[in-house]
């Protein structure tokens, strides 16, 4: 039999409050639309206890007891990674037999349940320091000052790539119809590279990398796209140039570039996607590009630059309004990736 929904507090009390007023169990059903025998129970349950609160309900005792739920949520705390078949064994070493439901309970009523671990960049003591030393310089930096940066970065589009996830509405055993399938080929069937650039204002340009990029090829992609892009987002006098530490980037040639052409280049922390606003950027243009499925690299390069020039300033403002709360979660993740 279905489990009923419980009736709040205030059906509850105006129960009683009719039955002093002399009405029957019947009459309040009808009026309140609640069965004569929930009624009842309602009625008999304040005349014996004098309140309509739930009562502490009676059933077995749990297996593991307070101390057990500690020691099993300290196991956890100090290593996350320690499996419910760890637990049962520990537990079963000091006299308690349970099942892998039972701890999962247990850790559930204190906050903690089991999940994937998420793939992060590998972080070497010196990149931590240099990311918190990044978030604390720039923490009160004011919001103009990310306003005139350009971000920028290079991203590979797989043609039938994990770029998003698709919901369908089907049927009971229908998850195998054509139409409610993604489908997918070897090595996502091919992709493209692009670099692109981006500030508070919006997006700039965006061009494929149909070469393997060294860093005189860097050199000239700069030099044609990154200059007319900082004109057409009309950015003031003094804009930064932001790039990450990849070595095209970092090369001593590469460096004495920018340095004859006057730019001013955001000092970068290594390791540090969640703190390049481009990486959110990526992420919007692949939603938008797997939306429009194309069946070719040469669609998959036209929908790339055609959803790229359509993204809306808005989206771009607001990434770089966010920035402060990005240092500031670096700084309480004491130097370590972020949500972001």
């Amino acid at each position: 039999m279905a489990k009923t929904k419980e009736l709040s507090k205030d059906i509850r009390n105006k129960i009683v409050d009719l039955h002093q007023a002399g009405k029957t169990e019947s009459a309040i059903g009808k009026q309140l639309g609640v069965k004569k025998s929930t009624v009842g129970a309602i009625i008999r349950k304040w005349k014996t206890y004098k309140t309509t609160d739930n009562l502490p309900r009676s059933g077995a005792p749990r297996k593991i007891s307070p101390r057990g739920g500690k020691m099993i949520t300290r196991t956890v705390s100090k290593n996350p990674r320690t499996t419910q078949g760890d637990l049962v064994n520990d537990l079963q070493r000091a006299g308690t037999k349970v099942t892998k439901a039972t701890i999962s309970n247990t850790l559930c009523r204190q906050g903690l349940k089991s999940c994937s671990a998420r793939r992060v960049p590998l972080l070497k003591p010196v990149d931590v320091q240099a990311r918190l030393k990044f978030a604390r310089e720039h923490l009160d930096d004011p919001d103009e000052d990310w306003e005139n940066v350009i971000w920028s970065d290079e991203t590979k589009i797989e043609l039938f790539g994990k770029n998003s996830t698709c919901r369908v509405w089907r049927r009971k055993n229908a998850e195998l119809h054509p139409k409610n399938t993604i489908p997918t080929v070897k090595h996502g069937g091919g992709d493209i590279m692009l670099w692109g650039c981006f500030s508070a204002k919006g997006p700039g340009r965006l061009i494929r990398v149909k070469e393997r990029m060294n860093g005189a090829m860097y050199r000239e992609i700069l030099s044609k796209n990154l200059l007319p892009s900082a004109r057409a987002l009309k950015m003031k006098r003094g804009w930064v140039f932001q790039h990450d530490n990849d070595p095209k980037h970092t090369a001593r040639a590469t460096k004495e570039w920018l340095l004859k052409k006057h730019f001013k280049v955001l000092e970068w922390p290594s390791q540090s996607p969640d703190l390049n606003l481009i990486e959110n950027l990526w992420r919007v243009l692949k939603i938008r590009v797997a939306q429009r499925q194309p069946q070719n690299i040469t669609a998959l390069e036209e929908i790339c630059m055609e959803e790229w020039a359509k993204l809306p300033a808005t989206v771009c403002k607001n990434l770089v309004a966010t920035y402060r709360k990005r240092l500031t979660s670096v700084i309480a993740n004491k130097g370590y990736i972020t949500k972001y």
